[in-house]
């Protein structure tokens, strides 16, 4: 009884059909699908990248620590020689 009857609803996209036109709903359409699709692919391609980050996170180089201690010896000691 308090539904919209199927006769509703063709009177309402009727109204939507001449107010706007067929080529600009087809466009609305394309348009509306062309951005869910992107939208998935991009939490599809998310996804990945964000269990890679969570893998590499505890991942050290030792190349990196070792390049880190040998910067602040160097550092160290040109401080050592500024002060004599």
């Amino acid at each position: 009884m308090g539904g919209i009857s199927i006769w509703q609803l063709l009177i309402i996209a009727v109204i939507v059909i001449l107010l706007f036109g067929t080529k600009k709903l087809r466009n609305i359409g394309g348009d509306l699908g062309s951005a869910v699709k992107g939208f998935k692919k991009a939490m599809s391609d998310d996804e990945p990248a964000k269990k890679e980050e969570a893998d590499a996170d505890a991942d050290f180089d030792q190349k990196k620590l070792d390049q880190k201690e040998s910067t602040t010896q160097n550092n160290s000691q040109s401080k050592d020689r500024e002060q004599v």
